[in-house]
């Protein structure tokens, strides 16, 4: 009977604008929750009855029901924040934690460290991310991210580099160890360090032989000398250096280079004194010292050595990397944040805790690092926000409720007519 058929249809409706509610009371209840993504009902038409059969046309809907439950995956609104383990995704993507199911994804980046000095989440899942293989490069290898120890040994000098200028016009001398600054054209400082971490001041003193040809000379005081004595020079590394007539670094020769400092450090310590690549090792004169008719001066210099040190801080940058600052100035990098991408965000399976699963329709997780292959970027000391909008939500909470309103008079007005039905017995 058609009248029975109404009070289904409209059933259905109530059914559907009831499941609406549900759809939007969840997006508002989560209008504060940290990463949430707001989901829409999408409703479609149930399989009509037709009059004519397979002959199509003249058909009665028969109702409708809830088709699917979307989820929008827009960025939401980012928050400052002031603690540096606070992490937003800026861009697509998902942080990976190791949870109690496997592999979670979430938009969620409040983290902090446990008392193991690992990173976790809220709940006390491990954060994945790529560690450092100590080179300055990440290993590809999905691992939960973990504080570095809170000391690093020191690190004895091996290279010392130079920018400077040498004066051409400058006279030819002859070096004297025991009087330098006045048989020099030239000199400057460098503090190094030997395998113990001291600190160790080297001077490195200037002469011209002849023209387009200098000697440098690098000494150290005895105080810092095995068996040396306190005020007198001594001389550690000796070397050339041969210009071009265009004023460009030639070719650069080692005539001696064996440091013995006192206080336990280690004998012969090998250090290299880089004064830029020469015309014969096939550079252009452009990363080289050089020998200008301009006052002598030195523009830079660099050493690789260090102390031993303690952490001071830590912080992430843009692309996810976690660095450690120690009380040395050494800066070193720890690890990666991991970002997970997928081919069908829409399809991800809902575990609650702000938690992700992969699933059959949302493909397997692409791992990878930030701004690569389309992955967003991290914002270290901020939150993303949820991406409800509260004046959206509202709109489509007085829609379901006229619908709802709408369907249960066509339920009152099909029982009305049903009640005259019966009374024609009467």
């Amino acid at each position: 009977m058609a009248i029975l058929r109404s009070f289904n249809i409209g059933i259905s409706g109530l059914k559907s604008m009831g499941q609406n509610m549900s759809i939007i009371g969840d997006n508002i209840a989560n209008s504060q929750t940290t990463g949430f993504k707001a989901s829409r009902g999408e409703f479609q038409d149930v399989l009509s009855l037709s009059l004519k059969g397979i002959d199509g046309g003249d058909q009665f809907g028969v109702g409708t029901k809830l088709a699917h439950i979307k989820p929008m995956f827009t960025q939401g609104d980012i928050s400052r924040t002031d603690s540096f383990t606070d992490l937003a995704i800026h861009g697509d993507g998902f942080f990976t934690v190791k949870a109690k199911f496997g592999n979670g994804f979430t938009r969620d980046g409040s983290m902090h460290f446990n008392k193991k000095g690992e990173l976790v989440n809220s709940d006390g899942y491990n954060v994945m991310g790529f560690p450092n293989n100590g080179n300055g490069s990440f290993i590809n290898k999905l691992t939960p991210i973990k504080m570095s120890s809170s000391t690093i040994p020191a690190t004895s000098t091996k290279l010392v580099t130079f920018d400077m200028n040498l004066d051409s016009r400058a006279e030819v001398q002859e070096f004297n160890v025991e009087n330098p600054d006045e048989t020099s054209t030239f000199a400057n400082s460098v503090t190094v360090y030997d395998n113990v971490g001291t600190a160790r001041l080297l001077t490195v003193y200037y002469n011209k032989q002849t023209n387009n040809q200098w000697q440098y000379h690098v000494t150290v005081d005895g105080a810092d000398a095995q068996d040396g004595e306190a005020g007198k020079i001594y001389e550690m590394a000796s070397g050339q250096l041969i210009f071009s007539d265009e004023g460009l670094l030639q070719e650069e020769v080692v005539d001696s280079n064996s440091f013995n400092f006192n206080l336990g450090a280690k004998p012969d310590q090998q250090i290299e004194f880089d004064f830029g690549e020469t015309l014969v090792e096939g550079g252009n004169g452009s990363q080289a010292i050089t020998q200008y008719g301009s006052y002598s001066q030195i523009n830079r210099h660099s050493q690789d050595g260090y102390s031993a040190a303690t952490l001071t801080s830590l912080s992430f940058d843009d692309d996810g990397v976690m660095s450690a600052v120690y009380n040395n100035g050494q800066v070193k990098a720890i690890a990666q944040i991991a970002i997970a991408r997928f081919d069908n965000n829409e399809a991800l399976y809902k575990k609650g805790k702000n938690l992700f699963k992969e699933s059959n329709s949302s493909g397997q997780a692409i791992q990878g690092k930030p701004n690569e292959g389309g992955r967003g970027d991290i914002l270290s000391k901020s939150l993303e926000l949820s991406n409800v909008d509260i004046a959206h939500e509202f709109v489509s909470l007085m829609t379901s409720q006229r619908n709802f309103s709408a369907n249960a008079k066509a339920v009152q007005t099909a029982d009305q007519m049903l009640q005259e039905v019966l009374n024609i017995k009467r």
